[in-house]
């Protein structure tokens, strides 16, 4: 019924706003794929629904810069009537900026489906307070891959995996705090589950002498280095998995499906999402606060986050996990899909250990502190 209601909400959004002869930019910060995304996949479908629109999609660049080229451009315009964007897809550091700065229309309100994104991601940025600024376009998540017929029984927390470790030697591979996020993540990690207050890092408020509680954690992490491979970087990792040269390791979830789909890796790899918890990170849809063409972009976003579109596009066609509640997505998946993204690491598993980054400064701090005593 709740579904049912969405769509009857999505449906009148399209049909009260004026749809006709009329341009939609989209800007999205990300990987190439980004941008096909909507030029390929979102904006034919949006432009079918309503003749008369054309979606014009462009890319800003990859990673956190793509972002800052989209704030630049926002920040620049402020002194116009309309912005050159009418949707943007960016990073949570920059949404949190954005927010700060008045660049982004509270929009959400208007858009049905934002009542399906209810975790914290949707709320929170680094620290920074974005609710009804954004809804999530995706939820990109780290977890441990594992080779099942060398692990029977994976380790369930960072407290079972140091000790495994320790059993194990040189059979937990990860890339540090160089050469990809999922080591990032997987320092991250650490930290929550034996630094303290993990909640205070995530969403503050921030303490610059919280850092001198960490130096055991740290200590513990340096000795569990003994015992680990270091790989070149996220894809390092899964290509050593794939040889059978570590047996576990931290991966982004997408990369490792995609890597399976691909056969370069076996398909006895499987998933595990350990508590208390490893982050990932969202991109989010927002609406310029100066954009000319608000309820035009509200209805694309509002399609963007349908439950049918995020099954058909978010998670079989990129391996992302959606930017909705993942329970939101049953029975719009077939079993098959559903089991691949779904049976490792579940919607109750996300809901509980996926976790976000921590707030900028206590970011910073940790990979300064990584630097100084862990990788000397």
């Amino acid at each position: 019924m709740r579904i049912l209601t969405i769509a009857c909400s999505l449906a009148a959004l399209m049909a009260a706003s004026p749809l006709s002869a009329q341009t939609l930019n989209v800007a999205s910060a990300g990987d190439q794929n980004m941008v096909d995304y909507v030029k390929d996949f979102l904006g034919p479908m949006f432009e079918k629904a309503n003749p008369g629109v054309k979606v014009v999609s462009v890319g800003t660049g990859a990673g956190d810069s793509g972002s800052q080229k989209i704030f630049e451009k926002l920040d620049a315009q402020k002194g116009s009537a309309t912005t050159d964007f009418d949707v943007v897809v960016i990073h949570q550091k920059a949404a949190g900026q954005m927010v700060k700065d008045g660049l982004l229309d509270k929009y959400t309100a208007n858009v049905p489906t934002a009542k399906l994104a209810t975790g914290d991601a949707a709320k929170n940025a680094l620290g920074t307070d974005v609710s009804g600024y954004v809804i999530p376009m995706f939820q990109s998540q780290t977890a441990l891959a594992y080779n099942a017929d060398m692990v029977k029984t994976p380790p369930s927390t960072f407290a079972e995996l140091a000790e495994w470790a320790k059993k194990n030697p040189k059979q937990f591979g990860y890339n540090g705090i160089k050469g990809g996020m999922s080591g990032v993540s997987f320092v991250a990690g650490w930290v929550y589950a034996f630094g303290g207050d993990a909640e205070k890092l995530m969403k503050g408020p921030y303490d610059a002498a919280t850092k001198t509680t960490w130096d055991k954690a740290f200590a513990d992490l340096k000795e569990f280095n003994k015992n680990a491979t270091i790989t070149p970087g996220n894809a390092g990792t899964l290509d050593m998995l794939n040889r059978g040269e570590i047996a576990i390791g931290p991966v982004w979830v997408d990369m490792f499906y995609s890597w399976q789909a691909d056969g370069k890796l076996p398909p006895n790899m499987k998933l595990k999402l350990i508590s208390p918890g490893m982050p990932g990170q969202p991109m989010y849809y927002a609406v310029p606060a100066k954009a000319g063409q608000k309820k035009l972009a509200e209805a694309f976003i509002a399609l963007a986050t349908s439950p049918q579109v995020q099954a058909d596009g978010i998670v079989k066609k990129f391996n992302w996990y959606p930017g909705i509640d993942a329970a939101n997505l049953e029975g719009k998946l077939d079993k098959a899909a559903w089991d691949k993204l779904f049976v490792d690491v579940t919607p109750a598993d996300l809901a509980k250990n996926g976790k976000a980054f921590p707030i900028a400064p206590y970011f910073n701090d940790i990979l300064e502190g990584y630097e100084k005593k862990v990788a000397n």
